[in-house]
């Protein structure tokens, strides 16, 4: 798993979902339901102080596992932008909340039998 802070372009459904991300210059679509959490940030380090009936966002990191599949550009022939039929990214987004900017956290290591 890698573990880092990048910034990716994220569209959301009307209920907030993410339904598809662009990261380094290619298109994904969210394949599979998305979950989200909420996870502490050390805002005692990073603020001097916590302003008063700020809420969620101060003390709380907005965090969605979403798996994604690469998007194909539609061809001339007229096929759709559907996935090529490789396996899915599992990755973990964090939308800040008052800026509504969406970094990109962690890429998980696809589960795939290992043979001898």
């Amino acid at each position: 798993m890698g573990m880092f802070s990048e910034s990716v372009d994220v569209v959301c459904s009307a209920a907030g979902q993410p339904e598809s991300l662009t990261w380094a210059g290619k298109s994904y679509a969210v394949c599979a339901e998305p979950v989200r959490w909420f996870e502490r940030r050390q805002w005692w380090a990073e603020d001097a102080r916590a302003p008063l009936g700020s809420g969620q966002g101060v003390v709380d990191h907005e965090i969605w596992r979403i798996q994604v599949l690469p998007v194909r550009k539609p061809s001339c022939s007229g096929e759709s932008g559907e996935s090529d039929g490789t396996e899915p990214l599992t990755l973990d987004l964090s939308r800040h909340i008052r800026s509504g900017r969406w970094r990109l956290l962690r890429i998980h290591d696809a589960l795939r039998p290992r043979t001898a």
